[in-house]
């Protein structure tokens, strides 16, 4: 599978509806559409959005970057559509994120997943990020995990 990633605005419908696809899925694996301890990102408060489309221009996943300080972003809305994955799409979107923090300035990524995600929390395993104590507005949820993983212009990829 070929695809292309580029940066879109957040109210883009391609980003919106696999936004839809996203929490969809996770209020099926969680049972419930309460399953966000953090603010939800927005229009206002995100950095950077990108949208994957495959060789006919179909979105097949995304992934966003919201500023945290000075040279930390959080990954928010990494998501590849069920027909994608395995494809690399999602690494490629995580790296393309990565870059772009880099291009800012930013050194660390953090991100939040949960444990009705496992294969997300394999998936960021695998790609160097480590656990770290819950961050944030997630501090104290039984439904958060968090990772970590530092940047740096050598840094050699997984």
């Amino acid at each position: 599978m070929t695809w292309t990633i580029e940066p879109r605005p957040w109210d883009d419908p391609a980003g919106a509806a696999l936004r839809a696809a996203q929490r969809a899925e996770l209020d099926a694996r969680y049972g419930t559409g309460d399953h966000e301890p953090g603010t939800p990102p927005s229009a206002a408060d995100i950095d950077l959005f990108l949208v994957a489309v495959d060789a006919d221009g179909t979105p097949i996943g995304c992934g966003a970057l919201r500023r945290l300080d000075a040279t930390t972003a959080e990954v928010k809305r990494m998501f590849v559509a069920p027909a994608a994955r395995g494809s690399g799409a999602s690494t490629a979107i995580l790296r393309a994120l990565e870059s772009a923090a880099l291009d800012r300035g930013w050194t660390t990524i953090r991100l939040e997943t949960g444990p009705a995600q496992p294969d997300a929390m394999r998936f960021y395993q695998r790609e160097g990020y480590h656990e770290i104590p819950l961050f944030g507005a997630y501090v104290g949820s039984h439904l958060s995990v968090c990772y970590e993983r530092a940047l740096t212009l050598s840094s050699p990829l997984p």
